[in-house]
């Protein structure tokens, strides 16, 4: 039989817990996309495209700069077909005053084929979070996620 005081511990573990979780789910939904400019703040990497920097469950943030703030060696997350794709810009095109980005994963042979010239700025739903060549990431955590969109 559980004591009276770790009943208690253990209830206030769990309340923190699920108030955490609440929050969480707020922030992805109500305010992260406001002030980052995206409606992919937060991204759960799927794959192994990216290895070494990124690994599969690894979480990563971003944001929407203005397109000519996107540039070669930034990671981008972009949508094709219903499905998101976090790969490196390998060059940045411009042509006719719209951006287009050439993309590639870091473990892939060869440079992405989906849109041609590139990926138009309008897929581009958010740049990752890097400070000096460190890709800003949670690694791991992202394994729940794929783990219920896989069942």
């Amino acid at each position: 039989m559980i004591k009276v005081e770790n009943r208690n511990v253990l209830l206030r573990d769990i309340i923190i817990f699920i108030m955490f979780i609440i929050f969480i789910i707020i922030a992805r939904y109500y305010i992260l996309p406001s002030v980052l400019h995206t409606d992919v703040p937060i991204a759960v990497v799927e794959g192994k495209s990216m290895f070494p920097v990124l690994r599969e469950g690894d979480i990563v943030f971003a944001y929407k700069p203005p397109p000519n703030e996107i540039r070669e060696g930034d990671v981008i997350i972009y949508e094709h077909k219903g499905r998101y794709i976090i790969h490196r810009v390998i060059e940045v095109i411009k042509q006719d005053d719209r951006y287009y980005y050439v993309t590639k994963g870091d473990n892939n042979l060869f440079k992405d084929m989906y849109y041609v010239p590139g990926v138009p700025y309008e897929y581009v739903k958010g740049k990752v979070f890097e400070l000096d060549g460190f890709v800003f990431k949670i690694p791991y955590i992202g394994h729940f996620t794929l783990w219920i969109h896989s069942s």
